[in-house]
């Protein structure tokens, strides 16, 4: 095998240009790859966590049918209070969960007693609300930053709002809504802060707090819209969705299916549980991310087949004498056949090998760099490109084995020449 592998890299050397050449081409394409897998992901990890430490939290838990019927806001649909403890009570239980916040959701009036235009109002608890999505203060841009988010009889405004009413921090505001029962209601308020929305600026989300929500829709029990969730470790969200959902539900599945014995584990509770990635259209830009990089990789194979299969059939072709040859003197059609596969393995491991140390330079040199863009409400964001070395090991496999395959092809031509044939070959 060692004279094998002694043939096989002085033959590679014979041919230098074109070894060179497809080393680089393999070598181009593993930079590529890892350099858009390490940055995709790093963005892609930063925009989820802007809607989940800002806005919804890494889950969500709702009665059913409300997020259905969201764009509406219907009160008839909040959780009662027996619901809530039963929630809270599965939360306490769970060592992955942080932090949870329970919310009160509405539509009101909002009237700076000259003009009046809609707005949606999130009532929560500022502490709860703020170890549950920790972005959330940041989005604060002009008013009272110090202590709590809020107080009770205080409001945080969106930009939106703000600008086309004309209302500054410490200006008084009127809220009128409807209750579940049709009741009318009105509540003075005190701007505490503006906030930049996540989604642009036509956001129209304010927020006060949850007890001052209850007291404007007259609730006689302490009814909630939903628990936003926020774990410890953002990978986990897959094992406690599905730990939730089994506890909760009685659903072991993402869709939500009743399992068979759904009824001894609490199918009939009247509970959903969400992921973040079911509740915000952004999911769909985090698959496209994903489906981009499985394309990327479908790519790099291409290169590789491509450029490796038509290195070793030159190779095969050219060296047709030199191949009736060695089979004339009894070389039996293995070693031929390992012969060129080792070539081929050879060029896959090269350019594999230096497509990585270059692919790791370039990530580090880009951390060293920092690149910053804007993303929503949120200003000079910094990518912090990494990769695990599994997406490595994974790309380089691939690679290599590739390189392999698209040998064997060639290489089994080879083994299978008529020596008198290739002898004879001008």
């Amino acid at each position: 095998m060692l004279n094998i592998l002694k043939i096989a890299v002085r033959n590679l050397a014979r041919f230098r240009r074109r070894t060179f050449l497809t080393s680089m081409l393999i070598t181009l394409g593993i930079v590529g790859v890892l350099s858009f897998i390490a940055i995709a992901g790093s963005f892609k990890a930063m925009m989820i966590g802007q809607f989940t430490d800002t806005v919804l939290g890494h889950l969500e838990v709702h009665r059913r049918g409300y997020v259905a019927s969201i764009d509406n806001l219907p009160l008839n649909l909040n959780m009662q209070p027996t619901m809530v403890n039963r929630v809270e009570q599965v939360l306490k239980t769970m060592d992955a969960v942080e932090a949870y916040s329970e919310r009160v959701k509405l539509g009101a009036m909002f009237s700076n007693f000259t003009e009046t235009t809609s707005i949606r109002i999130n009532g929560m608890d500022p502490e709860k609300e703020a170890a549950t999505t920790p972005l959330l203060p940041g989005r604060v841009i002009d008013g009272n930053k110090e202590g709590a988010l809020l107080k009770p009889g205080e409001i945080l405004i969106p930009t939106l709002l703000a600008r086309g009413m004309k209302v500054k921090v410490g200006d008084t505001i009127v809220l009128v809504a409807t209750n579940r029962e049709g009741s009318v209601n009105g509540k003075t308020f005190a701007v505490r802060g503006i906030m930049e929305s996540i989604s642009g600026p036509s956001g129209r989300d304010g927020y006060i707090h949850i007890d001052d929500a209850r007291s404007l829709l007259r609730m006689t029990q302490p009814e909630i819209s939903e628990i936003a969730i926020r774990l410890k470790n953002p990978a986990q969200l897959d094992h406690v969705y599905a730990q939730l959902n089994q506890e909760l539900t009685g659903n072991a599945d993402k869709d939500n299916k009743p399992a068979p014995d759904a009824a001894k584990k609490g199918g009939g509770s009247g509970l959903e549980v969400h992921t973040w990635a079911a509740l915000s259209p952004f999911s769909n830009i985090a698959n496209m991310i994903d489906l981009l990089a499985v394309f990327i990789k479908i790519m790099l194979v291409s290169i590789v087949l491509i450029s490796v299969m038509n290195v070793m059939m030159m190779a095969v072709y050219e060296r047709i004498r030199e191949i009736g040859t060695i089979s004339a003197i009894g070389t039996p059609p293995r070693r031929i056949l390992a012969l060129f596969l080792t070539e081929g393995l050879l060029l896959g491991l090269g350019g594999t090998a230096l497509g990585t140390a270059i692919s790791l330079a370039v990530i580090y040199v880009l951390n060293v760099w920092k690149i910053t863009f804007n993303f929503g409400m949120q200003q000079g964001l910094v990518l912090s490109p990494a990769i695990g070395a599994r997406d490595v090991v994974i790309i380089a496999g691939m690679v290599v084995i590739m390189a392999l395959l698209a040998s064997l092809q060639p290489a089994w031509k080879a083994s299978r020449m008529d020596p008198v044939t290739a002898l004879g070959h001008v």
